[in-house]
């Protein structure tokens, strides 16, 4: 039976809350630490954004000034959404040559996201897992994760959901109207839940919390002991990842490479043209390129899909420079960019891209 570490951070300001499970890993693959599991909740809320996120295209700057909402993009995939301290983060950082660690990313989330569904019924709800990453009472979501590799650790986060502000929830993103935030709003409130909305009542932190280490202990098979951040791992927070994620760089990340012009199609001169598409597999994908007539000059794919690991895009997005829109040029490329990296996309396969991109000729003039 593997002695895992259980560090309990209580309420921590957000940038800690957020952030400090990522020194942790990077101790983690030093062999500076051992395996850990985290419990966090943010002292006050703010807004995360996903690693392959577009900041001006996903949320609305305006309102987060006005709310004095700080925003912090992470370094995992996924959507952008907006946390406060109504939820409890548990945050699983493990080596990847541990044997009780799944090497897939569907396997791991299935296999880690039985912890919180064991959680959530010990509370008295029938929860129960839905791939790729979601945990669902009724049918609406009641826990959601991300993951990702951090050197050669493997790191699972994800929350305990104790209520939820819906009108804040819809206010951070950026929409095209007023009436669509209306209906995104409503529409979270429909297939988006919480303990209050689920049993009248948000039971107590301490014994939620009890339940998260009960959880994983069981799912694992795993002891953990009670401790206390190392030396080190504060030390590598503050040196190298607080310092990346305060960086407007590391915000605004992909500024300099990401085209700018957010309309579908612009005739820039000649056969020259800027397209934007959007793509529903699993998750969306979403493809911004320069074309001269149907080669990609340059091309940018975000969206809220995972990638393990995340920086995995930018060498497909270096692929596909000088590629045709032709269905099997494309597929060779992406296809071999899979294969050669062994880059997981949980849900998703690189057919689901290759069609992506595919409709980038669907946005040019005919």
């Amino acid at each position: 039976m593997e002695s895992w570490r259980l560090i309990d951070l209580d309420k921590a300001d957000p940038f800690t809350a957020q952030t400090f499970y990522e020194a942790v890993a990077l101790a983690v693959s030093r062999a500076l630490s051992p395996n850990t599991l985290l419990l966090v909740q943010p002292s006050s809320p703010y807004v995360c954004l996903g690693f392959h996120q577009e900041l001006g295209r996903e949320i609305d700057l305006e309102y987060c000034k006005k709310m004095e909402l700080p925003i912090i993009r992470r370094s995992q995939g996924g959507g952008a959404t907006y946390l406060n301290s109504n939820q409890v983060f548990y945050q699983v950082v493990a080596s990847k040559e541990s044997t009780i660690i799944p090497v897939r990313a569907e396997e791991l989330f299935e296999k880690l996201l039985r912890a919180p569904v064991l959680v959530y019924r010990r509370l008295g709800l029938a929860a129960e897992f839905k791939p790729i990453n979601d945990v669902v009472v009724g049918g609406r979501k009641i826990s959601g994760s991300g993951a990702g590799l951090i050197d050669s650790a493997v790191v699972l986060v994800g929350n305990i959901i104790l209520d939820l502000d819906y009108e804040s929830m819809s206010h951070v993103l950026k929409v095209p109207s007023e009436k669509f935030r209306g209906k995104m709003a409503k529409t979270m409130s429909e297939w988006v839940t919480s303990l209050k909305r689920e049993l009248g009542h948000v039971p107590e932190v301490e014994s939620i919390k009890g339940l998260i280490a009960e959880a994983f202990e069981e799912v694992l098979g795993i002891n953990l002991q009670k401790a206390e951040t190392n030396e080190e791992e504060r030390r590598i927070w503050e040196e190298e990842v607080k310092s990346k994620h305060r960086l407007t760089e590391w915000l605004q990340m992909g500024g300099g490479r990401r085209l700018s012009d957010s309309l579908r199609a612009v005739k820039i001169a000649g056969d020259i043209h800027v397209a934007e598409v959007d793509h529903k597999a699993a998750k969306l994908i979403r493809v911004r390129a320069e074309l001269q007539g149907q080669e990609i000059q340059d091309i940018s794919i975000t969206g809220d899909f995972f990638m393990m690991p995340e920086e995995t895009i930018l060498h497909l997005e270096a692929a596909l420079k000088g590629t045709r829109l032709e269905e099997a040029e494309l597929e060779k490329r992406i296809s071999r960019l899979f294969r050669e990296t062994g880059v997981q996309i949980p849900g998703m396969v690189p057919r689901d891209f290759v069609e992506a991109i595919l409709k980038l000729r669907e946005a040019l003039p005919h």
